[in-house]
């Protein structure tokens, strides 16, 4: 594994790294109400999303549309960045309820094959009493409807490279859950779930996660310094210690160019592991 590389500081927590077509690389910060960017030749900025905005995990589509949770506004949101973004553009409510009520917390999402959109509601942090998390499936025809709930704090989600594989990161059990998914159903379903792996002590539990160009899950563990790594089996394969605390996601350049790229929330920073 190459060496670890601050790329960018003074970010007010981000989470959700993702790659726009350009090789711009994007990622939300939770308490600065906005969207950052770090352009291949260095150049950055920000994206307001509003006052009372919470951005969280983001998706970049096929068409260089930005999605991202927004826990603040308790909806999922979008900007079009393939129109030609600008800084004082603002990105548009998409889905904010569910069985008529509001969305509680989104927290992450990724699109599946079919473009289904899955997203996690976690609710807020520090309610561990009753388990109320659940996570959402919007089909391509705007349907939304959970496809599990009774989760303590569902968070990161991530589809095995098979494609039939979701895995949802249960973060106040230290544990990720795996199902059988068919992308093609008429209504998608989280069939038959399990617990995949147990990430442990130390840290609060698995938060973002990725498949990696190797095809191993990658695992950011808040509170614990570092990204496990497991094979596809969900055997651990190591841990990458990281400077900070509390990574909160993780993505990998397309292009490679970039390597694995790490939000980390403790510090403020957006890490680069050089391939």
């Amino acid at each position: 594994m190459g060496q670890i590389e601050t790329i960018a500081t003074g970010l007010r927590l981000p989470e959700g790294p993702a790659f726009t077509a350009d090789g711009t690389l994007w990622c939300v910060e939770q308490e600065g109400e906005s969207l950052f960017f770090l352009k291949p030749d260095g150049e950055s900025g920000r994206v307001s999303v509003g006052a009372g905005s919470r951005p969280n995990g983001l998706y970049v589509d096929s068409l260089d549309r930005l999605w991202f949770c927004d826990s603040g506004l308790n909806a999922i949101r979008c900007l079009n960045y393939s129109a030609g973004a600008t800084l004082d553009m603002k990105p548009e409510i998409i889905i904010d309820q569910v069985d008529g009520k509001p969305l509680n917390m989104p927290n992450d999402l990724i699109r599946d094959s079919a473009g289904n959109l899955i997203f996690s509601c976690p609710g807020p942090s520090g309610d561990e009493a009753t388990p109320t998390g659940y996570v959402c499936v919007c089909t391509p025809v705007g349907e939304v409807f959970k496809i599990t709930e009774g989760l303590f704090y569902p968070n990161g989600l991530a589809l095995l490279p098979d494609g039939n594989t979701l895995l949802i990161a249960e973060t106040h059990r230290k544990r990720i859950w795996y199902g059988y998914w068919d992308p093609n159903a008429d209504e998608p379903a989280w069939e038959n779930p399990d617990i995949w792996v147990k990430t442990g002590e130390p840290g609060h539990g698995p938060d973002g996660m990725t498949i990696g160009p190797d095809g191993n899950l990658y695992v950011a563990v808040y509170g614990a310094a570092c990204v496990k790594v497991y094979d596809q089996q969900g055997k651990h394969l190591r841990d990458i210690s990281l400077p900070g605390e509390c990574p909160t996601n993780v993505a990998c350049d397309p292009t490679g160019r970039r390597g694995i790229v790490i939000t980390e929330g403790e510090r403020g920073e957006l890490l680069q592991i050089n391939p």
